[in-house]
């Protein structure tokens, strides 16, 4: 019982660790904010930033490996969209700290 308990709090662990490391960067941020207004084609994203569209994907895969953005093809785009059922959960995770 305990192994398995352990198990999955170090999965819950690694979730929470990709979900901070994505949150810990102001672009990975405003990206998010952007993408709260709507859904984007990454080169709309790139658009709003003065970095190279290599390093936008960078950061649009960290998010999306955090779960904090899906992304769909549509014909030769790619349009991303945020995951607002992760923050959901990671402040049901902050406030569960409290009790």
């Amino acid at each position: 019982m305990n192994y398995y308990l352990d198990i999955c709090l170090n999965i819950e662990i690694k979730e929470l660790n990709q979900l901070f490391k994505a949150l810990n960067d102001p672009i990975r941020r405003e990206i998010l904010k952007l993408l709260r207004e709507g859904d984007l084609a990454a080169g709309d994203i790139a658009a709003h930033f003065d970095i190279s569209k290599p390093s936008i994907s960078h950061h649009l895969e960290i998010l999306r490996n955090a779960s904090l953005i899906t992304s769909v093809k549509q014909g030769q785009f790619i349009v991303y969209s945020i995951n607002t059922t992760v923050l959901d959960d990671i402040l049901e995770w902050i406030v569960s700290l409290k009790r």
